[in-house]
């Protein structure tokens, strides 16, 4: 076999394993109880995966923590934050962060 189609074999059939893992729990036979704390795990899930993500991105540069405050990432996820507590959404805190991330960036180089 050559690279080509051991290649293609092996996208083919992680695609059917991964269709069958995704849908197994979709259509079951009977309704599947969850219990009430893997319920209120479940809630917060996205949050705690996006901390998760963000977080380091904020506070690190390169593997190390900023050493310096006079950085735009700070102020920009202050502005969102504040933003996002006055009117909760996703697009005004994105927009707010970036007006403050782009100018401290762009034009004093932080």
């Amino acid at each position: 076999m050559t690279d080509g189609w051991l290649g293609a074999v092996t996208i083919l059939g992680l695609a059917v394993v991964t269709f069958i893992a995704r849908n197994f729990f979709l259509f079951p036979d009977r309704e599947v109880k969850i219990p009430a704390w893997l319920q209120r795990g479940l809630k917060v899930a996205p949050l705690a995966a996006l901390a998760a993500v963000v977080v380091p991105e904020v506070i690190m540069t390169q593997g190390k923590l900023i050493a310096t405050w006079q950085d735009a990432r700070l102020p920009a996820v202050a502005a969102a934050s504040l933003y996002y507590l006055w009117r909760p959404g996703v697009l005004g805190p994105l927009l707010a962060g970036l007006a403050v991330f782009l100018p401290l960036r762009l034009m004093w180089g932080w």
